[in-house]
Protein backbone atom coordinates (compact mmCIF):
# COMPACT_ATOMS: atom_id res chain seq x y z
CA UNK A 1 0.00 0.00 0.00
CA UNK A 2 1.46 3.55 -0.93
CA UNK A 3 1.69 5.31 2.33
CA UNK A 4 2.09 8.75 0.30
CA UNK A 5 -1.51 9.43 0.33
CA UNK A 6 -2.59 12.30 2.02
CA UNK A 7 1.04 14.16 2.77
CA UNK A 8 1.56 17.40 1.12
CA UNK A 9 0.21 17.54 -2.34
CA UNK A 10 2.51 19.08 -4.21
CA UNK A 11 5.30 16.88 -3.23
CA UNK A 12 5.66 13.96 -5.64
CA UNK A 13 7.08 11.61 -2.76
CA UNK A 14 6.78 7.92 -1.79
CA UNK A 15 6.59 7.18 2.32
CA UNK A 16 6.27 3.89 3.06
CA UNK A 17 6.66 1.64 6.56
CA UNK A 18 5.53 -1.54 6.00
CA UNK A 19 7.06 -2.84 9.38
CA UNK A 20 3.75 -0.93 10.57
CA UNK A 21 1.79 -4.10 10.06
CA UNK A 22 3.21 -6.29 11.81
CA UNK A 23 4.61 -3.53 14.37
CA UNK A 24 1.02 -2.24 15.73
CA UNK A 25 -0.52 -5.68 15.71
CA UNK A 26 2.29 -7.20 18.13
CA UNK A 27 2.81 -4.34 20.60
CA UNK A 28 -1.23 -3.98 21.03
CA UNK A 29 -1.22 -6.83 21.27
CA UNK A 30 1.18 -7.42 24.31
CA UNK A 31 -0.25 -4.03 25.45
CA UNK A 32 -3.51 -5.30 25.40
CA UNK A 33 -3.00 -8.25 27.80
CA UNK A 34 -0.34 -6.49 30.62
CA UNK A 35 -1.98 -3.24 30.24
CA UNK A 36 -5.68 -5.14 30.79
CA UNK A 37 -4.17 -7.17 33.46
CA UNK A 38 -2.51 -4.53 35.65
CA UNK A 39 -4.41 -1.51 35.22
CA UNK A 40 -7.50 -3.71 36.57
CA UNK A 41 -6.46 -5.18 39.47
CA UNK A 42 -4.59 -1.71 40.44
CA UNK A 43 -8.39 0.10 40.00
CA UNK A 44 -9.95 -3.02 41.57
CA UNK A 45 -7.66 -2.30 45.10
CA UNK A 46 -8.37 1.17 44.38
CA UNK A 47 -11.40 1.21 44.90
CA UNK A 48 -11.71 -0.63 47.83
CA UNK A 49 -9.13 1.76 49.45
CA UNK A 50 -11.61 4.85 48.73
CA UNK A 51 -12.89 5.64 52.03
CA UNK A 52 -9.07 7.09 52.77
CA UNK A 53 -8.05 7.80 49.83
CA UNK A 54 -5.41 10.37 49.25
CA UNK A 55 -5.40 12.72 46.60
CA UNK A 56 -2.75 10.69 44.97
CA UNK A 57 -5.11 7.39 44.96
CA UNK A 58 -7.88 9.56 43.38
CA UNK A 59 -5.33 10.90 40.70
CA UNK A 60 -4.31 7.30 39.79
CA UNK A 61 -7.85 5.75 39.76
CA UNK A 62 -8.29 8.13 37.56
CA UNK A 63 -4.97 7.06 35.34
CA UNK A 64 -6.20 3.74 35.47
CA UNK A 65 -9.38 4.12 33.81
CA UNK A 66 -8.28 6.23 31.42
CA UNK A 67 -5.75 3.27 30.39
CA UNK A 68 -8.65 0.79 30.50
CA UNK A 69 -11.01 2.97 28.16
CA UNK A 70 -7.61 3.70 25.94
CA UNK A 71 -6.91 -0.28 25.64
CA UNK A 72 -10.36 -1.28 25.43
CA UNK A 73 -10.20 0.41 21.83
CA UNK A 74 -7.13 -1.69 20.82
CA UNK A 75 -8.65 -4.40 19.04
CA UNK A 76 -10.12 -1.89 16.45
CA UNK A 77 -6.46 -0.86 16.20
CA UNK A 78 -5.01 -4.08 15.89
CA UNK A 79 -7.50 -5.65 13.08
CA UNK A 80 -7.13 -2.06 11.47
CA UNK A 81 -3.34 -2.64 10.68
CA UNK A 82 -3.51 -6.26 9.86
CA UNK A 83 -5.81 -5.54 7.12
CA UNK A 84 -3.14 -2.80 6.41
CA UNK A 85 -4.28 0.44 7.60
CA UNK A 86 -7.92 -0.40 5.95
CA UNK A 87 -11.01 0.23 8.44
CA UNK A 88 -14.38 -2.15 8.10
CA UNK A 89 -15.95 -0.17 10.95
CA UNK A 90 -17.50 2.34 9.85
CA UNK A 91 -17.08 6.51 10.40
CA UNK A 92 -18.91 6.51 13.79
CA UNK A 93 -16.70 3.84 14.95
CA UNK A 94 -13.84 5.38 13.69
CA UNK A 95 -14.25 8.73 14.88
CA UNK A 96 -15.35 7.29 19.17
CA UNK A 97 -12.20 4.72 18.76
CA UNK A 98 -9.68 7.25 17.32
CA UNK A 99 -10.45 10.43 19.41
CA UNK A 100 -10.49 8.31 22.89
CA UNK A 101 -7.02 6.37 21.43
CA UNK A 102 -5.80 9.90 20.88
CA UNK A 103 -6.94 11.71 24.25
CA UNK A 104 -5.71 8.85 25.99
CA UNK A 105 -2.29 10.29 25.61
CA UNK A 106 -3.05 13.83 26.42
CA UNK A 107 -5.34 12.80 29.61
CA UNK A 108 -2.61 10.22 31.06
CA UNK A 109 -0.50 13.20 30.53
CA UNK A 110 -2.52 15.59 32.84
CA UNK A 111 -3.37 13.01 35.71
CA UNK A 112 0.98 12.32 35.87
CA UNK A 113 0.97 15.96 36.16
CA UNK A 114 -1.49 16.17 38.90
CA UNK A 115 0.26 13.23 40.62
CA UNK A 116 3.32 15.25 40.56
CA UNK A 117 2.02 18.59 41.78
CA UNK A 118 0.57 16.52 44.93
CA UNK A 119 3.87 14.95 46.00
CA UNK A 120 5.53 17.77 45.66
CA UNK A 121 3.06 19.82 48.22
CA UNK A 122 2.89 16.64 50.06
CA UNK A 123 7.24 16.84 50.55
CA UNK A 124 7.46 20.13 50.93
CA UNK A 125 3.97 22.02 52.30
CA UNK A 126 3.27 19.41 54.76
CA UNK A 127 0.27 21.25 56.34
CA UNK A 128 -1.03 22.63 53.74
CA UNK A 129 -1.18 19.08 52.40
CA UNK A 130 -3.09 17.79 55.31
CA UNK A 131 -5.98 20.58 54.95
CA UNK A 132 -5.87 19.83 51.34
CA UNK A 133 -6.36 15.80 51.76
CA UNK A 134 -9.21 16.65 53.77
CA UNK A 135 -10.76 18.81 51.25
CA UNK A 136 -12.68 17.58 47.67
CA UNK A 137 -10.06 19.76 45.61
CA UNK A 138 -8.25 16.06 43.80
CA UNK A 139 -12.03 15.12 43.33
CA UNK A 140 -12.61 18.65 41.60
CA UNK A 141 -10.06 18.48 39.93
CA UNK A 142 -10.08 15.36 38.33
CA UNK A 143 -13.60 16.51 37.27
CA UNK A 144 -11.81 19.56 35.60
CA UNK A 145 -9.91 17.33 33.77
CA UNK A 146 -12.34 15.57 32.17
CA UNK A 147 -14.66 18.37 31.41
CA UNK A 148 -11.76 20.09 29.61
CA UNK A 149 -11.01 16.49 27.92
CA UNK A 150 -14.40 16.09 26.80
CA UNK A 151 -14.81 19.98 25.54
CA UNK A 152 -12.18 19.15 23.11
CA UNK A 153 -13.25 15.14 22.34
CA UNK A 154 -16.70 16.28 21.56
CA UNK A 155 -16.40 18.39 19.04
CA UNK A 156 -13.98 16.02 16.85
CA UNK A 157 -16.34 13.58 17.34
CA UNK A 158 -19.59 15.35 16.14
CA UNK A 159 -17.37 17.39 13.75
CA UNK A 160 -17.62 15.37 10.64
CA UNK A 161 -16.31 12.36 9.08
CA UNK A 162 -12.67 11.12 10.10
CA UNK A 163 -12.56 8.66 7.85
CA UNK A 164 -10.26 8.93 4.07
CA UNK A 165 -11.49 6.44 1.04
CA UNK A 166 -9.25 6.43 -1.67
CA UNK A 167 -9.16 4.86 -4.73
CA UNK A 168 -8.09 1.15 -4.09
CA UNK A 169 -11.21 1.18 -1.92
CA UNK A 170 -9.15 1.02 1.64
CA UNK A 171 -10.42 3.59 4.10
CA UNK A 172 -8.00 5.13 6.56
CA UNK A 173 -8.85 5.81 9.64
CA UNK A 174 -8.43 9.56 11.84
CA UNK A 175 -5.25 9.72 9.36
CA UNK A 176 -4.19 10.58 6.04
CA UNK A 177 -6.63 13.47 5.85
CA UNK A 178 -6.50 15.79 2.94
CA UNK A 179 -5.01 18.83 3.06
CA UNK A 180 -8.25 21.14 3.61
CA UNK A 181 -8.67 19.09 6.98
CA UNK A 182 -5.18 19.50 8.32
CA UNK A 183 -4.97 23.36 7.94
CA UNK A 184 -8.46 23.95 9.03
CA UNK A 185 -10.41 21.17 11.42
CA UNK A 186 -7.21 19.38 13.21
CA UNK A 187 -4.83 22.19 12.96
CA UNK A 188 -6.75 23.83 16.60
CA UNK A 189 -7.08 20.54 17.62
CA UNK A 190 -3.42 20.01 17.12
CA UNK A 191 -2.43 23.20 18.63
CA UNK A 192 -4.93 22.89 21.31
CA UNK A 193 -3.29 19.56 22.41
CA UNK A 194 0.07 19.70 21.78
CA UNK A 195 -0.01 22.84 24.42
CA UNK A 196 -2.48 21.60 27.10
CA UNK A 197 -2.25 18.51 26.64
CA UNK A 198 1.73 18.16 26.77
CA UNK A 199 3.71 20.95 26.95
CA UNK A 200 2.19 22.61 30.29
CA UNK A 201 1.46 18.92 32.13
CA UNK A 202 5.09 18.19 30.95
CA UNK A 203 6.81 21.34 31.98
CA UNK A 204 4.83 20.89 35.47
CA UNK A 205 6.10 17.16 35.74
CA UNK A 206 10.08 18.20 34.78
CA UNK A 207 10.25 21.20 37.24
CA UNK A 208 8.12 19.94 40.56
CA UNK A 209 9.61 16.41 40.60
CA UNK A 210 13.61 17.29 40.87
CA UNK A 211 12.48 19.69 43.52
CA UNK A 212 10.52 17.22 45.13
CA UNK A 213 13.18 14.52 44.48
CA UNK A 214 15.62 17.07 46.27
CA UNK A 215 13.37 17.53 49.48
CA UNK A 216 12.92 13.57 49.77
CA UNK A 217 16.65 12.75 49.60
CA UNK A 218 16.85 14.71 53.10
CA UNK A 219 14.90 12.25 54.41
CA UNK A 220 16.48 10.20 57.60
CA UNK A 221 14.38 7.01 56.92
CA UNK A 222 15.90 5.18 54.04
CA UNK A 223 13.20 2.51 53.00
CA UNK A 224 11.08 5.32 53.41
CA UNK A 225 13.34 7.91 50.97
CA UNK A 226 13.95 5.00 48.51
CA UNK A 227 10.48 4.13 47.58
CA UNK A 228 9.72 7.55 47.25
CA UNK A 229 12.20 8.17 44.81
CA UNK A 230 11.70 5.06 42.48
CA UNK A 231 7.98 6.56 42.27
CA UNK A 232 8.95 9.50 41.33
CA UNK A 233 11.17 8.06 39.09
CA UNK A 234 8.93 5.57 37.74
CA UNK A 235 6.93 8.55 36.36
CA UNK A 236 9.99 10.87 35.00
CA UNK A 237 10.95 7.36 32.75
CA UNK A 238 7.25 7.29 31.60
CA UNK A 239 6.58 10.63 30.89
CA UNK A 240 10.19 10.99 28.81
CA UNK A 241 10.91 7.76 26.77
CA UNK A 242 6.89 7.00 26.43
CA UNK A 243 5.55 10.66 25.61
CA UNK A 244 8.70 12.55 24.15
CA UNK A 245 9.35 10.86 21.54
CA UNK A 246 6.06 10.74 20.40
CA UNK A 247 5.18 14.34 20.70
CA UNK A 248 8.65 15.20 18.76
CA UNK A 249 7.95 13.17 16.30
CA UNK A 250 3.97 14.40 15.70
CA UNK A 251 4.82 18.07 15.71
CA UNK A 252 6.56 17.46 12.97
CA UNK A 253 4.28 15.35 11.34
CA UNK A 254 2.10 17.73 11.90
CA UNK A 255 4.44 20.66 10.19
CA UNK A 256 4.85 18.43 6.86
CA UNK A 257 0.90 18.36 6.88
CA UNK A 258 1.21 21.62 6.76
CA UNK A 259 3.83 22.13 3.99
CA UNK A 260 6.02 23.87 6.74
CA UNK A 261 8.42 20.76 5.66
CA UNK A 262 8.89 20.06 2.56
CA UNK A 263 11.43 17.73 2.20
CA UNK A 264 11.10 14.57 1.18
CA UNK A 265 13.79 12.38 2.54
CA UNK A 266 13.29 13.98 5.54
CA UNK A 267 9.52 13.22 5.91
CA UNK A 268 9.77 9.69 4.63
CA UNK A 269 11.85 9.55 7.85
CA UNK A 270 9.46 11.07 10.20
CA UNK A 271 6.79 9.07 8.89
CA UNK A 272 8.39 5.77 9.51
CA UNK A 273 9.61 7.85 12.97
CA UNK A 274 6.44 8.25 14.04
CA UNK A 275 5.01 4.94 13.67
CA UNK A 276 7.55 3.72 15.99
CA UNK A 277 6.67 6.18 18.70
CA UNK A 278 3.02 5.73 18.18
CA UNK A 279 3.74 2.21 19.03
CA UNK A 280 6.16 3.03 21.98
CA UNK A 281 3.30 5.62 23.33
CA UNK A 282 0.87 2.88 24.39
CA UNK A 283 3.73 0.81 26.54
CA UNK A 284 2.63 3.79 29.04
CA UNK A 285 -0.44 1.65 29.83
CA UNK A 286 1.71 -1.39 30.83
CA UNK A 287 4.18 1.33 32.90
CA UNK A 288 1.10 3.18 35.13
CA UNK A 289 0.40 0.54 37.22
CA UNK A 290 3.71 0.58 38.42
CA UNK A 291 3.12 3.91 39.76
CA UNK A 292 0.07 2.68 42.22
CA UNK A 293 2.52 0.09 43.71
CA UNK A 294 5.20 2.36 45.13
CA UNK A 295 2.88 4.84 45.97
CA UNK A 296 1.16 2.30 48.18
CA UNK A 297 4.51 1.23 49.47
CA UNK A 298 5.08 5.37 50.04
CA UNK A 299 1.66 5.69 52.07
CA UNK A 300 2.21 2.18 53.87
CA UNK A 301 5.77 3.04 55.07
CA UNK A 302 4.96 6.58 56.13
CA UNK A 303 1.44 5.44 57.99
CA UNK A 304 4.18 2.29 59.47
CA UNK A 305 6.57 5.07 60.55
CA UNK A 306 3.88 7.37 62.00
CA UNK A 307 1.91 4.42 63.71
CA UNK A 308 5.92 3.40 65.52
CA UNK A 309 6.44 6.97 66.72
CA UNK A 310 2.53 7.05 68.37
CA UNK A 311 3.49 3.44 69.92
CA UNK A 312 6.61 4.75 71.59
CA UNK A 313 5.03 8.08 72.49
CA UNK A 314 2.29 5.53 74.35
CA UNK A 315 5.06 3.56 75.83
CA UNK A 316 6.79 6.28 77.10
CA UNK A 317 3.70 8.08 78.98
CA UNK A 318 2.90 4.73 80.04
CA UNK A 319 6.17 3.97 82.40
CA UNK A 320 5.99 7.48 83.31
CA UNK A 321 2.77 7.37 84.65
CA UNK A 322 3.21 3.98 86.01
CA UNK A 323 6.47 4.69 87.47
Amino acid sequence: MNSSRGFPSDLNCNYEAQFQYYLFPVVYSIVFVLGLIGNVSALCLLIKKRKRASPSYVYITNLAVVDIIYICTLPFRIYYHVRKNDWPFGDITCRITGTLYFANIYISVAFLSLICMDRYIAVVYPRKYIRMRNSNCSIVTSAAVWVLALAIMLPLVFGGSLNTTFKNNTTACFENFDPNTWSKRMAAYNILAFLFGFVIPFTTIMIFYPLAARKIAQLKCSVYRDKALTMIWVILVISVVCFVPYHVTHLLHFLARLDVIRNCAFSNFLYKTRRVTMALVSFNCCLDPLIYYFTTAYFRLNFDRRKRLRQQVYSIAWHRTGS
